[in-house]
């Protein structure tokens, strides 16, 4: 996993962001100010920032000036055109405005990790091992067939790992939000993936919400 700054100067916003990422298995530090923010990257290298533009000592594209090149995310309440493509020409590999969906910050940080090469290209626990490239799955070296649907949910499960995802939420990730089907369809293929995998015990049931994977990083 990664090890991200938080540059973001709403307290809770930037606590509930770090939580979040932790959950998932990223290492982070935050910062509440720009200045902080760059005594903090030159004191220590990072896999990614996750800024916020209108800060005190400094802005964020004065940062990002400073950064040599971190791949960054703005995470922002700016947002006109201008502010988009001024972030985008000063280097920003995402731009994500407020408010925002805290599972669509977290699939945007996987994203840029992967495409920029600062985290593995895979995922294992136990036995099972899953290569996002490739998009196959083996448990104890044996490749286990999965549906596309099936590999979907199960990267969606991974990339959440240890949040609790609802059944339509589920359903909006992996089949799309004019799918016409029902809640049930997530519960059957939740079933096979955790028999195919031997994850009975891994892939919890929220009572009366949905399901979460647990993983211990």
């Amino acid at each position: 996993m990664a090890f991200i700054l938080i540059i973001e100067d709403e307290v809770a916003i930037n606590e509930l962001i770090k939580r979040n990422l932790q959950l998932v298995g990223h290492q982070c530090n935050s910062v509440y100010d720009g200045r902080e923010a760059v005594t903090e990257m030159n004191r220590q290298t990072y896999d990614m920032l996750i800024l916020d533009i209108m800060l005190p000592g400094l802005d964020g594209f004065e940062v990002i000036r400073q950064s040599n090149h971190t791949p960054t995310i703005f995470l922002t309440a700016k947002n006109s055109l201008s502010d988009r493509i001024k972030g985008f020409s000063l280097g920003a590999d995402d731009y994500l405005t407020k408010p925002f969906e805290m599972l669509e910050l977290l699939a945007r940080v996987e994203a840029v990790l992967r495409r920029t090469k600062k985290t593995a290209n895979r995922f294992e626990q136990g036995d099972v091992k899953v290569d996002f490239d490739s998009h196959q799955v083996f448990c104890k070296d044996r490749l286990i067939e999965c549906t596309p649907k099936e590999y979907e949910l199960l990267e969606v499960l991974v990339n959440n790992r240890n949040i609790a995802l609802s059944r339509e939420r589920l359903l909006e990730l992996v089949w799309g939000y004019d799918f016409e089907g029902d809640t049930r369809t997530v519960d059957v293929h939740i079933q096979k993936v955790r028999k195919k995998l031997g994850w009975e015990d891994r892939i919890k049931t929220v009572y009366k919400l949905g399901y979460r994977l647990e993983v211990q990083e």
